[in-house]
């Protein structure tokens, strides 16, 4: 306990981290990217540990991150290991930061919140005894709320496939699309997109596709927000297609070194393209062309092709 306190204190008049955000829709590669940027020796994150425990001592966050570092990703199985830690931020900041209906923008923090947000990671980033820290965010960015918080903090959105992201929505327990609109994760659906889906016979599978176009637009409003020196977009397919070219730009941008301790660690990673275009082995071609119908000029934007 008296350790825990001496971080606390030490957390209250410390310069606040470096903060790295991790963005994603979801089943979009960021848990891959999370996984495998964690493992730099520079760098402080949460871990499932948070979400057991209330208070997690100093000296066991600093051995659950270390073996992370040193471990085999999935060896063994109830590893420690990076997390959203959702739980953990709904008890100590505010549910709201974890599930709200719709995108979080600077007009929903208030003094309070901001408060409780710069004590989550600074106490844990003194825990670890690092200045930098990443934390990784899914669903809806929240990039316009945590930069009003964090001026300073660096964003790396990874895109993927509005196919293959939608195809995989629908095999997730946690998925609540089939429970329509009112029930599911983003709130009503806009006047367009309800036309739209009623137009084509409220697909369970396209309603999918007008979750991710939804994430889409906000991460588009939300961008224009953040200045473009804070900014990075990666797609999940160039990840896949070249990791350490990624890795190394994704690197750069946070600017971290790639260390002798950092390749170690990249390289207990498999990036496999098997599930690249998953999508069109576990969908029909009619539900495949549905989605390009929908998702078509989201997807070209992003450089994707229908």
């Amino acid at each position: 306990m008296k350790d825990t306190r001496a971080v606390r204190s030490r957390a209250r008049t410390a310069e606040p981290p470096e903060l790295g955000f991790l963005l994603g829709t979801g089943r979009c590669g960021s848990t891959l990217l999370y996984e495998a940027l964690t493992r730099h020796p520079h760098v402080g994150f949460p871990t499932n540990l948070d979400d057991r425990l209330r208070h997690v001592p100093p000296p066991v966050r600093r051995f659950g991150a270390a073996m992370h570092r040193w471990s085999w990703p999935d060896f063994p199985p109830k590893r420690v290991r990076p997390s959203e830690v959702q739980a953990a931020l709904a008890r100590d900041v505010s549910p709201m930061v974890v599930d709200p209906f719709r995108e979080l923008v600077a007009a929903d923090v208030t003094p309070w919140l901001a408060r409780r947000m710069r004590v989550f990671f600074q106490d844990r980033a003194a825990s670890e005894r690092v200045n930098r820290y990443v934390h990784k965010f899914t669903g809806w960015p929240r990039a316009a709320f945590l930069h009003e918080i964090f001026p300073q903090a660096r964003f790396v959105h990874i895109v993927r496939d509005g196919r293959a992201v939608a195809n995989s929505w629908l095999q997730m327990s946690w998925w609540r699309g089939h429970l329509g609109p009112s029930g599911w994760h983003y709130g009503t659906l806009p006047e367009a997109y309800t036309e739209e889906w009623d137009g084509e016979g409220q697909s369970m599978i396209h309603l999918a596709g007008i979750g991710w176009k939804i994430l889409m637009d906000a991460y588009k409003l939300t961008r224009a927000g953040v200045p473009a020196h804070l900014w990075l977009e990666v797609r999940y397919e160039d990840l896949i297609a070249d990791p350490r070219k990624q890795a190394r730009v994704i690197l750069e941008f946070l600017d971290l070194p790639w260390t002798s301790s950092f390749e170690r660690g990249f390289g207990r990673h498999t990036f496999m393209a098997g599930r690249v275009d998953a999508f069109r082995r576990d969908l029909t071609p009619g539900q495949v062309e549905q989605l390009n119908r929908s998702l078509g000029p989201h997807l070209a934007e992003l450089g994707y092709a229908v």
